[in-house]
C-alpha cells in the first residue's frame, strides 16, 4: 500500500562506495512504487558497485555521478537538487562521505549538495565493523546526530570482508522507516514556546578553578533538535559544551546554578513546556576566591553550601507549563524518581542509571523509564538519545491536548 507521505516528494538518495551500494537498489525502487521522485547521486566509488544505469532505470531519473554532469531529462537543474529536495537519505554511508559531512568538505558532487541542502537527512551508515566502532567514526557520527541528522544504525551480522559485527547496513524497511517517519512528522507543537536546560553547571571555586559534573549536555541539545523539528519555538539555557547549537534555538549562555535559574525564571511564565534535562550542582563553594588559591597544604578543605533546587521552585510556581526533570541514579530508580516528580510536582520525569552500559554520561544513547504524575511508567530500552527525544515529545503532546 503506498505511504501518503512518500507520494510526491522529491527524494535524494546518495549512494557512496560500499559493498552495500547493491541494496540502495531495492531501496530506490519501493521509494518510486511508494509515489516518491527519487533522484540518485552517486560518488565515483558507488560506481564501481553498481552502475549508473541500474539506478537510472530504476529511478527513472538521470544519474548524477560528475560534479559537471549535465542530466538531459530531469526538469530542475541539478545544481537545484540541493534546495528541491524533500528529504535527503545516505544509503549505505561509508566512514569516507560520513567524515566529510561532519567536517564540511565538498570534493564531489555528493558531498556538495550535502551541504547546500536544508532538507532533512537520513544516514545509514554500513562499513566495517572496526571502522564503524573507531572513535573518530563514532564522533563523526555523534556529531552528525546532535546536528539533526536521522541515524539509521547498521545491523549485526556477517560482513563482506569475511568478520562478523556490528556493521552490515540496515534492511530497506528500517531505511523506509525512517524516512515515512521523518515525511510524515507534523509540525504538533507549533505555536508551543519550549524552554530545555542543557549541560553540567560550573560552581566556581576560584577564578581558574571550579566543580562541575559528567554532563555533557548532548540529551538537552538533542530535546532541543527535535522541538525544533517539531515546530516549536525553542529557547536552550545551556552551559559550555563544546556541542553544535541546534539552528533555531535561542541560545542563553550560563555558567552556573545561579546563573541558569536567573535565565529560566525570567522566561518561565512566557513558555509552555521546560524540560530541564541539565545536570544541576548541588552545592557550591561558599566562598568564591578572588585569586587563585595556591597549593601550600598536603589538605584543601572547601564548605559547600546548597544550590537552590530550580525544578522545584519551578514546581510551585507553574500554572498551565509542561513540567519534565530528568534523575539520574546509580541505585533505588523508581523510588527516588517518584519521590522527586510529586515532591516537585512534575509532569513527567525521565529517570535513568547511569552504572548501565549505553545510559551514562557522554554516549549517544540512553536507558530510561518515563514516570508521569498518574503513577504510570514506561521502561524503554538502549536507543539513540534522539529517539528518546521523540518519545519525551510525544508524551508531552498528549498532556498538552488532554488539556485542550
Amino acid at each position: 500500500m503506498m505511504k501518503q507521505s512518500l507520494q510526491d516528494k522529491l527524494i535524494v538518495v546518495g549512494v557512496s562506495g560500499g559493498i552495500a551500494a547493491y541494496k540502495a537498489c531495492e531501496l530506490v525502487s519501493r521509494l518510486v512504487k511508494a509515489g516518491s521522485r527519487v533522484q540518485v547521486i552517486l560518488t565515483e566509488s558507488a560506481t564501481k558497485f553498481v552502475g549508473p544505469l541500474t539506478f537510472q532505470t530504476l529511478s527513472q531519473q538521470p544519474v548524477i555521478v560528475d560534479m559537471f554532469d549535465e542530466p538531459k531529462q530531469w526538469n530542475v537543474a541539478h545544481v537545484s537538487v540541493a534546495e528541491a529536495a524533500d528529504l535527503f537519505v545516505l544509503a549505505p554511508a561509508t566512514a569516507n562521505i560520513i567524515g566529510k559531512l561532519r567536517s564540511g568538505i565538498a570534493d564531489d558532487f555528493l558531498s556538495t549538495t550535502l551541504l547546500a541542502t536544508k532538507a532533512p537527512l537520513v544516514i545509514a551508515p554500513a562499513m566495517n565493523v572496526n571502522m564503524y566502532s573507531h572513535p573518530a567514526v563514532e564522533e563523526n557520527i555523534g556529531v552528525l546526530r546532535q546536528r539533526g541528522a536521522i541515524i539509521v544504525e547498521p545491523e549485526v551480522g556477517r560482513l563482506a570482508c569475511g568478520t562478523s559485527g556490528k556493521g552490515r547496513l540496515a534492511e530497506v524497511e528500517r531505511i523506509l522507516a525512517a524516512i515515512e517517519e521523518v515525511l510524515s512528522a507534523s509540525k504538533d507543537m507549533a505555536g508551543q514556546r519550549v524552554l530545555i536546560t542543557a549541560g553540567g553547571t560550573r560552581e566556581a571555586i576560584d577564578p581558574v578553578r571550579y566543580i562541575t559534573n559528567r554532563s555533557s549536555g548532548k540529551m538537552g541539545y538533542a530535546l532541543a533538535q527535535e522541538a525544533l523539528r517539531r515546530g516549536a519555538q525553542v529557547t536552550l539555557v545551556t552551559t559550555p559544551t563544546g556541542l553544535d547549537l541546534p539552528a533555531g534555538v535561542e541560545a542563553v549562555m550560563v555558567e552556573s546554578a545561579e546563573e541558569m535559574r536567573q535565565a529560566v525564571l525570567e522566561r518561565f511564565e512566557r513558555v509552555d513546556v521546560v524540560v530541564k534535562a541539565a545536570a544541576v550542582a548541588d552545592y557550591r563553594p561558599l566562598m568564591q576566591q578572588e585569586q587563585k588559591l595556591k597549593k601550600k597544604t598536603d589538605h584543601l578543605l572547601l564548605e559547600l553550601v546548597k544550590n537552590p533546587d530550580i525544578l522545584a521552585e519551578l514546581g510551585q510556581k507553574k500554572n498551565r507549563q509542561v513540567l519534565v526533570g530528568f534523575a539520574a541514579e546509580t541505585n533505588d530508580l523508581e523510588t527516588y524518581a517518584l519521590d522527586k516528580l510529586r515532591r516537585k510536582n512534575l509532569d513527567l520525569m525521565v529517570a535513568n542509571d547511569v552504572t548501565q552500559p549505553g545510559a551514562g554520561f557522554g554516549k549517544d544513547t540512553n536507558i530510561v523509564t518515563i514516570f508521569n504524575r498518574q503513577g504510570e511508567k514506561e521502561q524503554l530500552d538502549l536507543m539513540s538519545k534522539a529517539e528518546l527525544a521523540r518519545r519525551i515529545f510525544d508524551k508531552v503532546i498528549e498532556i498538552l491536548s488532554a488539556r485542550v
